[in-house]
């Protein structure tokens, strides 16, 4: 006997037939009246839990490791992942299928040659994503009789433990529920002298494979390999396999852009015709695809005549190549027409075998009748309707905020008044100033008015000390002077306190939170200061300047004169002391002889060298002394130099 594993369709054995009992749910019966373990629906995995099951998808059980990591790869695992965490409700095999069929060459792109390309999966799923609104369906009344979903795959049980699905496809189209049994049993039969074939079709962004294949055995097959031949035995011939493809075709055409998504057809009939170079290559290559396909379909008539099943898997605009012409092979109605139950890739030859080995192969798991019938109450109690979530506790509402009392045009212009009052304070606009206080200035309670406390600036009670915080010393000498602001008005005391100040040797001591201050307090520069002292030396009797204003001291004009002899006096003494001590210097230097003398002996030196007699070759002296010529007054030199070393040794040979 096969591996249960590996069981085939349309080769099961005969001692498996006879204790299968198919799996139906009657949505009329409660769960306490169910007699038999009902079918492992969809829903009925996410109850369960082990290593060979999938907790997200619908009904997703498999018989090892690897098939188990290829659907965890899959668009539709990754697909009911990102839809459950939207919030949705993952979805069957059949229905993710059906949304693919409906969603134009979403899975596939054509630029890349990898199947497994995990970017274009990616953008496939995120494709789906957007154009598909998750549905939040309700779940059914009580009272509803409405059918439960017929998943992808058919579920019969065989006592003990173990359950087959087929999918629904492979059936005729008249079989029900209760005839899929013996629909099952004759399809073990009357596969035809050469076997079952079906044809495959899929075509996406402009990738097509398509494929005539062989899925069950000729019927005198196996009595072939028993038969005895004059009491001996004959050489069994090799069996066929299970499956065989007997022919097959793939091509692409340039039809859609990477990662966009979308014919060109789509998408000249949603935004009109482009006319760049891409847009005319891509509608020439649709025009292509279709002519090839249907040129194979030609081709392949009489094959696709002896049929039992033609699946395809195309987007709806791509069905249309196929049986949607005049002289089709394949008609729109054609009884024998399928879509694929399960997520596909990228139409390729490898990947056509597997939706041929998908589709063939049984599925099977093992629970106990117990394990099915606890399956099957719960996925009864999750279709009725969920008991209404208790509403929370509404909150007290926080307290609002009081709003702000709106305000009349004059309160308005008074405010806009005083914005831009301060504005030119800040950036020492003395001119506009003036002319803006002559035809304001009583309208805002003239000059010693406090700033309002919305204009965020009432730190500084009057204009001066605002002048004096933001350093404009012309303006501060305008308020002072011309429009007689008081200085003896006190600083509110939330300020900081200005640092200690020494001004011509006079100590000003801030407040810094001990005693009162004054605009003058809040002078940061000695220029600042000075403005105050010279109001007070000028204007004396205006205010108390050395008591509630704390002005140190006044300043007038003599004094500033006064002062100014002082510094040009210091500066003339200076200039004598450095004159006298540039002559002390000078009387100095004979004394001592200059550098340049002390470096003029040696140059004497060797000039009185070169004149006398010197030895062949010279010395240190003579080669310095050589620095500096030409070639010509070097070799001048030279001839000189030997000339007198001849005359000196011939002195010496005449003395001996």
């Amino acid at each position: 006997m096969a591996r249960a594993s590996q069981y085939h369709v349309f080769s099961l054995p005969p001692e498996l037939l006879d204790n299968l009992t198919p799996r139906n749910l009657i949505t009329q019966n409660p769960p306490s009246d169910i007699s038999r373990p009902a079918s492992p629906d969809p829903t009925s995995s996410q109850t369960t839990t082990g290593a060979r099951a999938c907790n997200v998808c619908l009904g997703a059980v498999f018989k090892d490791v690897e098939e188990q990591r290829t659907h965890f790869r899959s668009d539709w695992h990754r697909y009911n992942v990102k839809i459950r965490l939207n919030g949705g409700k993952p979805v069957s095999a059949t229905d993710f299928a059906r949304l693919v069929e409906d969603l134009e060459d979403s899975l596939s792109g054509s630029a890349s040659s990898s199947e497994d390309s995990g970017s274009e999966d990616s953008d496939a799923v995120q494709n789906l994503l957007q154009k598909t609104k998750i549905s939040r369906s309700r779940s059914p009344s009580p009272t509803s009789n409405r059918s439960i979903p017929q998943t992808a795959l058919v579920w019969f049980h065989s006592p003990p433990s173990t359950q087959i699905g087929i999918y629904r496809a492979i059936y005729p189209s008249d079989s029900t529920p209760s005839t899929y049994l013996e629909d099952l049993k004759r399809l073990q039969k009357g596969s035809g002298e050469e076997g079952r074939k079906w044809a495959m079709f899929m075509v996406a962004g402009g990738h097509f494979a398509g494929a005539i294949a062989r899925v069950s055995k000729p019927e005198d097959e196996a009595d072939e390999e028993q038969e005895e031949t004059g009491g001996k035995k004959r050489k069994p011939k090799k069996p066929k396999p299970d499956t065989e493809v007997l022919k097959h075709k793939t091509f692409h055409r340039y039809t859609t852009r990477r990662k966009q998504g979308g014919s060109q057809s789509l998408n000249d009939q949603a935004k009109g015709n482009a006319k760049n170079a891409g847009a005319q290559l891509r509608r020439y290559g649709e025009t292509a695809l279709r002519d090839d396909i249907r040129g194979l379909l030609t081709e392949w008539a009489d094959e696709l005549n002896q049929c039992e099943r033609i699946w395809i898997r195309a987007s709806t605009s791509n069905k249309r190549i196929f049986y949607d012409y005049d002289e089709a092979v394949i008609s729109k109605g054609d009884d024998r027409l399928r879509g694929y139950p399960f997520p596909t890739r990228r139409p390729t030859q490898s990947e056509v075998s597997r939706c041929l080995l998908e589709l063939t192969r049984v599925k099977i798991s093992h629970f106990t009748e117990d394990a099915l019938r606890a399956q099957d109450e719960a996925y009864l109690a999750s279709l009725k309707p969920a008991p209404p979530k208790p509403k929370p506790p509404t909150a007290a509402p926080a307290p609002s905020l009081p709003k702000e009392p709106k305000l009349t045009k004059e309160e308005e212009l008074v405010r806009d008044k005083w914005a831009r009052l301060l504005d030119m304070i800040i950036r020492g606009r003395v001119e506009a100033l003036k002319s803006f206080w002559e035809r304001e200035g009583e309208g805002l309670g003239g000059v010693d008015a406090r700033i309002p406390e919305w204009t965020g600036e009432a730190r500084y009670t009057t204009l001066l000390q605002f002048a004096v915080q933001a350093g404009q010393e012309e303006i501060t000498r305008w308020l002072l002077e011309d429009i007689h602001a008081d200085p003896t008005i006190e600083v509110p005391s939330a300020t900081t306190a200005v640092s200690t100040t020494q001004d011509d040797g006079e100590l000003s001591t801030g407040g810094g939170g001990v005693g009162r201050r004054t605009a003058y307090d809040v002078a940061r520069t000695k220029e600042l200061r000075d403005v105050f002292r010279r109001a007070a030396g000028a204007y004396p009797d205006w205010w108390d300047w050395f008591g509630a204003a704390r002005v140190p001291s006044a300043l007038s004009k003599e004094m500033e004169e006064a002062k100014d002899e002082k510094k040009k006096i210091r500066r003339k003494g200076l200039k004598d002391k450095v004159k006298e001590r540039e002559a002390k210097e000078k009387e100095k230097e004979p004394l001592t002889p200059p550098p340049e003398a002390v470096e003029a002996k040696p140059a004497k030196k060797q000039e009185e060298n070169l004149v006398g007699p010197r030895r062949l070759g010279g010395n240190a002296g003579a080669a310095n002394g050589l620095e500096g010529l030409t070639p010509e007054m070097r070799a001048k030199v030279e001839r000189e130099r030997r000339a007198r070393a001849v005359e000196e040794r011939l002195k010496k040979m005449a003395g001996k």
